[in-house]
């Protein structure tokens, strides 16, 4: 049985419709990508570049804090580093789902990796996370004291970096969740 004109000028437009949400998300998917890129690179740079000196009795014996003094912030640059270079070779991917929505194989591929990236994003975050808390409270039963009131700039800057990673956190769980509405669409 053949369909009528006004089914078919239905089936067409209701597959235009497809085709422009999709285009719509592979859009935001592209600008959620930049957007992580910014947070994930700058949180690598301003935990990367954190370094506070401060004179101890004299001005001959000195304590320097460092980010690379503990490996969990080593760890965390690295990391950051890492999903950095991953989200600016993924964007060429996110172009051709703009071009051609209906690509299912490639944005599958995408979902894989963001989830790895997701996972290492979410261990070099949370690990700092718990440094930094140390940094600023301390703990008293292990005998470690806070060292955020004397290096208060070391202290702003790893803080800092945290905010731009966790963002990045965020937005890798928007670009699966998006992923899973574009691939659900077809």
């Amino acid at each position: 049985m053949k369909a009528g004109p006004l089914e078919a000028g239905e089936a067409s437009k209701d597959s235009s419709q497809k085709h422009g949400a999709n285009r719509g998300i592979s859009i935001l998917d592209f600008i959620l990508r930049i957007i992580a890129i910014v947070g994930t690179l700058g949180s690598a740079i301003a935990m990367g570049t954190t370094d506070e000196t401060l004179p101890f009795v004299t001005q001959f014996i000195r304590f320097r804090a460092r980010y690379n003094d503990l490996p969990t912030f080593t760890f965390f640059v690295v990391a950051n580093s890492i999903v950095s270079g991953y989200l600016v070779l993924s964007l060429p991917l996110s172009i051709i789902h703009i071009v051609r929505s209906g690509a299912k194989g490639s944005r599958i591929i995408l979902i894989i990796f963001d989830t790895a990236m997701l996972a290492l994003l979410t261990a070099g975050a949370s690990a700092s996370a718990a440094i930094v808390y140390l940094a600023h409270k301390g703990n008293t039963r292990a005998n470690w004291s806070a060292i955020c009131q004397q290096f208060n700039s070391f202290c702003e800057h790893i803080s800092g970096s945290l905010i731009g990673s966790f963002v990045g956190v965020a937005v890798f769980i928007l670009l699966l969740l998006l992923s899973a509405v574009a691939l659900s669409r077809r």
